[in-house]
Parts: structure tokens; C-alpha cells; sequence
């Protein structure tokens, strides 16, 4: 395997407290859209994951998660804010 993975350097970026607030939403998002991918492919909440028989114990809500599972999701969202605006992209929130 050659793979060598090459994301784009965010380091430099830094988002505003609002963004990081957006952040921990698209965590939980993130989260809710995995769980019912895994539920549509026949997945069930396990004490233990078990590939064979489809089961995880992080079939639950996002704030029932242990914070390592919690991070994976956050550092997700993260980066990918941060890339949007490595991009030159900016985040504007709308008024409602």
C-alpha cells in the first residue's frame, strides 16, 4: 500500500467561538447520519461491537456517546470548517 493521505494544512485557521458552536452541531449531525446508515443496514445497539452480528454500543443519542466517540465526530466537523474557509469560503450566518 503507497496511500500516503495529504489533507490540506489547516493549522493556521482559527475559528471564532460562533463557528466552533456550528462545530459541535455538525457533530451531532454527523452522528444522527451515521447511526441511521447503521440502522438501515441492519445494525443494532450492542454492549459490544460485533461485526458478524451487527451490533455497537454507540448506537445512542450524540450526548450519550463516551467524549472519545464525541471527538471523533467534533474533529470532523472541525476540519472540515476549517478547510471551507482555508478555501476562501466564509460562513455567514443568516438572521432569521
Amino acid at each position: 500500500m503507497n496511500y500516503q493521505p495529504k489533507p490540506v494544512d489547516t493549522k493556521d485557521v482559527i475559528l471564532s467561538e460562533e463557528i466552533l458552536k456550528l462545530a459541535e452541531k455538525l457533530a451531532k449531525n454527523t452522528h444522527e447520519v451515521w447511526a441511521i446508515g447503521r440502522i438501515n443496514e441492519g445494525w443494532k445497539y450492542g454492549i459490544v461491537r460485533d461485526d458478524k452480528l451487527k451490533t455497537t454500543p454507540c448506537l445512542v443519542s450524540y450526548e450519550s456517546l463516551p467524549e472519545s466517540e464525541k471527538e471523533y465526530d467534533r474533529n470532523t466537523a472541525i476540519e472540515t470548517l476549517k478547510l471551507i474557509q482555508k478555501l476562501g469560503f466564509k460562513i455567514i450566518k443568516e438572521e432569521l
